[in-house]
């Protein structure tokens, strides 16, 4: 293993933090590294979530990492596909003989004297402290907790004596066959289940307090079958990885300026796919616009059919309260359930949870705004990668380590030892997630915010952040380079009229 003093400390050793690994051993072979992993595999969200027919709501030509073509036939792929994926990569690139497993990272405190962070971990295998320190640390830990999901208080639920499962924490044992079984939720979780337990179930309910626009695409994508009779793989993946870039972006896009044609095209789909008379409206129509929350890709229209075929059902309605037998709703409908899976989210925890202290102040995150939505401002040499809530996650999370490379790199051609980024001068602020999905307006004040301007505005537009994170200045007004404050170097008060890095 890696000694205890590292120049790059990477947290997580999920899609994200295998991506970042992999990308320093790609361009800067000499720099040292460890990871460090809570749990104990690699795989992150898709070594953690096992519930049935889990998969990602991305196609793989985006999700996978843009230096690592996606071969299998399938572009919307299974988590066991997805995982073995990462550890396949992180074999290759030799990442896996870095990776610590079971070190749970609590707390992380930056010296400005010796330009370090001394960071605090905890072995739960073997119940130890374990102190490292870096020069620059990298979180990759996601958004959300692992250790729980979110789930309301539903009333009379200790009445109920059926099972109640999270699919957080799915239990591997649990046979669904000729069972009732009741699915609450309306989002990506939920869509997923509801077909693949429908494969197995006596019948599937699908329980929404409100509707969600949900799409069908094809699970393999044509153009990519096309181009691989002709062309090598190399030229395909990024091919179709620029094509799907573009199509996602211009979904997006006119779904912020046209957001009744936008509706009028997912209502008219999803109405082709489902028995004539049903009621898309109170079903498959939402009261907000497109991209307000994710959109919801179902492969080959997999939840439709389902629902044609009566092996499952879309319930539109609140919960009155639990029963023994099941759920009794608003209206007054009993739903017999001998399952039910609370499909309610997520509880979004930042940062894995790890306390960040800088010269012997806590950092307050709620307080703190993103430089590029990837930095904190007051908090040097660090990163955290958060992914676009518009596209594919590997999108940012690329953009993010190849930045973090290029100031690694330009720290080294000027002699500077620190990076940090600085707050803008005026107060505005707004979320750093810009979705108004339930699980993120739960948590808006106890994240990092944003500014309303670059370089502290997120684009969640690919194109142009290439040109920003691989291109653009790394010298601007967000950002100040400096020396240990050990070091007889003063700071380094460069602007955003040097030249570029």
């Amino acid at each position: 293993m890696a000694s205890d003093h590292v120049d790059v400390l990477i947290v997580g050793a999920g899609l994200s933090g295998v991506g970042a690994a992999c990308h320093l051993r790609r361009d800067r072979p000499d720099t040292t590294f460890a990871v460090l992993e809570a749990r104990g595999a690699i795989g992150g969200t898709w070594d953690l979530f096992r519930y049935p027919g889990i998969r990602s709501d991305s196609d793989m030509f985006t999700l996978g990492y843009a230096f690592k073509p996606w071969t299998n036939p399938k572009a919307i792929a299974d988590g066991d596909a997805i995982r073995e994926y990462v550890r396949e990569t992180a074999r290759e690139y030799g990442v896996d003989a870095h990776i610590r497993f079971h070190h749970r990272v609590v707390r992380a405190e930056w010296d400005s004297a010796t330009a370090r962070w001394t960071v605090h971990a905890h072995r739960d295998d073997t119940d130890e402290a374990v102190v490292l320190t870096c020069s620059f640390l990298h979180t990759c830990s996601g958004y959300y907790r692992y250790d729980a999901g979110y789930t309301p208080d539903f009333p009379g639920v200790e009445t109920y004596t059926g099972r109640l499962v999270h699919p957080q924490h799915w239990p591997e044992q649990l046979d669904v066959t000729g069972r009732r079984v009741v699915v609450i939720g309306s989002g990506a979780t939920a869509v997923t289940l509801v077909p693949a337990l429908a494969e197995r179930a006596a019948h599937v309910t699908m329980l929404q307090r409100s509707p969600t626009y949900v799409i069908s695409l094809p699970s393999r994508d044509v153009v990519a079958d096309t181009l691989r009779r002709w062309l090598p793989e190399k030229a395909v993946y990024p091919a179709v990885r620029w094509k799907n870039v573009l199509l996602g972006t211009a979904n997006f896009q006119l779904s912020r300026r046209a957001p009744k044609l936008v509706k009028a095209f997912l209502r008219r789909a999803a109405k082709g796919r489902l028995p004539a008379g049903y009621d898309v409206d109170r079903h498959f129509s939402p009261r907000y616009d497109p991209w307000d929350q994710r959109l919801c890709v179902v492969p080959d229209g997999d939840l439709f059919h389902a629902v044609a075929a009566g092996r499952a059902a879309v319930v539109t309605d609140t919960i009155d309260t639990f029963t023994p037998d099941g759920i009794r709703l608003g209206s007054g409908q009993e739903l017999p359930a001998d399952v039910v899976v609370t499909a309610t989210g997520l509880q979004l925890l930042a940062l894995g949870g790890m306390r960040l202290v800088v010269d012997g102040v806590d950092v307050d995150l709620a307080r703190t705004v993103a430089y590029k939505g990837m930095m904190l401002s007051g908090v040097p040499n660090f990163a955290m990668t958060i992914g676009y809530t518009n596209a594919s996650w590997t999108l940012k999370a690329d953009l993010v380590a190849t930045y973090v490379n290029r100031l690694l790199r330009h720290l080294d051609d000027t002699g500077q030892q620190i990076v940090t980024p600085l707050a803008p001068t005026d107060a505005a602020r707004i979320p750093l997630i810009d979705l108004k999905s339930g699980y993120v307006l739960r948590s808006l004040d106890v994240l990092p915010k944003q500014g309303t301007r670059a370089p502290w505005r997120l684009h969640q537009n690919y194109a142009r952040d290439v040109i920003l994170m691989k291109h653009g200045r790394l010298v601007d007004e967000g950002v100040r380079f400096s020396r240990a404050t050990g070091s007889a170097a003063s700071a380094d008060t460069r602007t955003a009229g040097a030249p570029v890095a």
